[in-house]
């Protein structure tokens, strides 16, 4: 990018965001977001998972002056994001306890040296007083502050770490360095307390929609749960997912039925030690697991793009943590699945939990958080809609893609029906729950009945509908106003005065029953070449087993996708794919292109890529590169026999700025290349510039040919490789 300081222009940042991240366009609200970041403001961003919050910041990041600070709750998640950036071409790092005293002195080295662009700590790192990092952060010029996961700061969200109270330091210390919080969901309480505890100066805020489009949401009774769970992991058995489970010991217990039924799972929980949880976490991340079983100690240290699926096995304490749990499906923006198995006994045991917290104000906001996940699991109605008015957004009530919209529906007299039910309720004295109702109806054989109750005339009336429907059917009549449901833990039911009228006859009771699933289509499925889609993955996989990093670190499964679909023959191709950016694109893109241009040709098939949007270029200049006196003084010095090293202690300069005073001469067509670069050397880069297609960046030729070139020998062969296509 440009060397001066640039005007932050749309266009300046659409080329941008292609050239670092090979992405076409800004997603929500990340342009904005940008801007004002570089505009020196403080912001909060609301934007769901897999929303593309990290773009936010890595963007400035690269192009301020100085380091960004990131402030990053988990260790394996600062380590998915380097890796990621590294793997663009962004030089980027991260301190914590992972380290050795000496790797972290180097990255302390790198930081203070200018080397880095992005530096990720944990907020056990931030001290409340300690003059000697701050020392250290004013040598490193940070360029802004990023804290990610801003909810953990207040005690109003899901997720409330005591450590992220002393973040606030860092804007009382350098109040003049912008300051960005990120969080996938919090509501306004949490919003205002984010803003107070992290002292933002006049923040920006940003409200992302909430909506995942390509995330299908299914709510089913617990009900051989295992057995559903091993038969839709058996159908999908190529994908990664996440089982969820409250306790440690049920992801033990499933984790093990799984692997029993011949599926490769592992369980993840806090009680483990450090080296195991980080040992399954990266062979899930490189997906030699695919399948993890996890408590919530697993929730925010994914950064997985290809995960296809969230189960949760047992029911979220809230819906802010079941929403951000589902959003660690489908971040590459392909279908994926939530599925939900629900029973009111989970919401019992969580109700217990929160009624013996110690702190009554937060014993008070669990319940009712959890009433509203409760209430969320037995809504007949679009389970996309509840999500997103539950976060204030407006939604259709149909989404066409969760369970309820997937139904089909029909009006029905439930009359007699509902008399039964009603007619229980008189009879047991209105003082019992739904559950109990039901297995009077049907007639239950259980030590529990009361002897009595089985005198009575509805006992075993109802035995044409299963326990569920009758539940169903309670909760039908209750949210009708027919019947009310006590608040407490109980939720003993009594008649109301329209109750009434149904059971004395005077009035008649429709309802719309739903019908059984159907097959959900997926026609919004991209159309790749089914055949070629493997071929990628594996070529990707061997690149990310030799650079030791996850599978999707290279490009994500949707770049992969993109390419079987359009069919890219040519450089200039690849670097309309998303996820390509100039760097990627040159160190990766040739043995994409060979294995699609043998596709093509075996299979007779065409490109695709006329349907393909393009990306912003950058623009080259055409022009000769500008000499100056300064330039001219090195060349006169070389010409006299002197070497580079000769010529920079000579003139007190870098022998890295005399190689680019050199460079230019050659770019020029004043000096022989064959003065710079032998011609074995000259032969092997020009043959990897025509290879990769890349002529403007050194690092991703450096990669490919190692040590058997210097990044000098590379600025000489590039000046002379643009020389010769002018």
């Amino acid at each position: 990018m440009a060397t001066s300081p640039p005007a932050y222009t749309t266009e300046y940042l659409h080329r941008a965001l292609a050239h670092f991240f090979g992405y076409n366009e800004f997603r929500h609200s990340q342009l904005s977001i940008i801007q004002n970041v570089l505009a020196g403001e403080d912001v909060l961003v609301i934007m769901p998972t897999g929303g593309g919050k990290s773009i936010c910041y890595q963007l400035p990041a690269v192009l301020l002056p100085g380091v960004a600070i990131v402030v990053s709750p988990l260790i394996a998640l600062m380590k998915d994001q380097v890796d990621a950036l590294r793997a663009n071409g962004i030089r980027a790092a991260y301190l914590n306890s992972s380290q050795t005293q000496e790797e972290q002195q180097e990255v302390v080295r790198a930081a203070r040296s200018g080397e880095l662009k992005l530096l990720y700590i944990a907020p056990e790192r931030i001290p409340a007083n300690n003059a000697a990092f701050f020392t250290f952060l004013r040598q490193v010029n940070p360029s802004l502050f990023a804290v990610d996961e801003a909810h953990c700061i207040s005690s109003w969200g899901h997720d409330f770490r005591p450590e992220y109270l002393k973040l606030a330091i860092l804007k009382k210390e350098m109040p003049g360095v912008p300051m960005i919080a990120l969080t996938a969901s919090a509501d306004k309480v949490t919003q205002k307390d984010i803003a107070e505890r992290l002292t933002l100066q006049d923040p920006k805020l940003f409200l992302s929609s909430f909506n995942r489009p390509n995330i299908h949401y299914h709510i089913l009774p617990k009900k051989n749960t295992m057995g559903h769970i091993i038969e839709y992991i058996r159908r999908h058995r190529d994908d990664s997912g996440i089982i969820y489970a409250l306790s440690r010991a049920s992801t033990e217990e499933i984790a093990k039925k799984l692997r029993d039924h011949g599926i490769n799972a592992a369980h993840y929980h806090a009680g483990m030690d450090a080296a195991s949880r980080s040992t399954i976490q990266e062979a899930f991340q490189r997906d030699e697991i695919r399948v993890i079983v996890a408590t919530i100690a697993f929730g925010m240290g994914i950064d997985k793009s290809n995960v296809r699926f969230v189960i949760h096995h047992d029911v979220s304490k809230n819906i802010e943590g079941y929403y951000q749990e589902t959003g660690r499906a489908g971040r590459d923006g392909l279908r994926s699945d939530a599925i939900l198995y629900y029973t009111v006994g989970d919401i019992v045991k969580l109700r217990k939990f929160a009624i013996n917290e110690e702190d009554p104000q937060q014993a008070a906001i669990s319940k009712r958080k959890l009433q509203l996940m409760q209430d969320y699991c037995e809504h007949e109605g679009c389970r996309r809609q509840y999500l997103m008015q539950y976060f204030g957004e407006a939604f259709p009530a149909y989404c066409g893609s969760c369970d309820y919209c997937l139904t089909s529906l029909e009006e029905k007299d439930a009359t007699e029906d509902a008399q039964m039910l009603l007619s229980a309720v008189v009879r047991t004295g209105e003082r019992y729950g739904a559950y109990y109702l039901a297995d009077v109806l049907r007639g239950s054989a259980s030590e529990k009945m009361n002897q009595a109750h089985k005198e009575l005339k509805t006992y075993g009336i109802g035995k044409h509908l299963k326990k569920d429907e009758w539940l169903w059917m309670a909760k039908q009549l209750t949210g009708g106003g027919y019947l009310q449901k006590s608040d407490d833990a109980f939720g003993i039911l009594r008649i109301t005065d329209n109750g009434w009228k149904i059971l004395r006859g005077e009035a008649q009771l429709k309802l719309v029953i739903r019908k059984e699933v159907q097959e959900q289509q997926a026609d919004n499925e991209p159309t790749y070449e089914p055949r070629l889609l493997p071929q990628l993955k594996a070529i990707r996989h061997q690149m990310a087993q030799k650079e030791n990093v996850p599978d999707y670190a290279i490009v994500a499964d949707s770049s992969l996708t993109e390419l079987a679909t359009y069919l890219p023959l040519s450089f200039a191709d690849i670097k309309n794919i998303s996820g390509f950016g100039d760097y990627k694109a040159g160190k990766y893109g040739a043995a994409f292109l060979q294995a699609i241009q043998e596709y093509v040709s075996k299979n007779h098939a065409e490109s695709r890529m006329h349907f393909k949007k393009a990306k912003p270029v950058r623009k080259e200049k055409a022009e000769k590169p500008a000499i100056s006196n300064t330039m001219a003084a090195t060349l006169e010095l070389f010409n006299e026999g002197m070497t580079v090293e000769e010529i920079a202690v000579r003139r007190n300069l870098s022998p890295v700025t005399i190689e680019n005073h050199l460079a230019a001469f050659v770019g020029t067509g004043e000096l022989d290349i064959h003065k710079m670069v032998s011609p074995g050397k000259l032969t092997a880069i020009l043959d990897t510039i025509k290879a990769t297609g890349q002529a403007t960046a050194s690092k991703p030729i450096k990669d490919i040919l190692g040590d058997a070139v210097t990044y000098g020998d590379i600025k000489m062969a590039l000046e002379y490789y643009k020389s010769m296509n002018r």
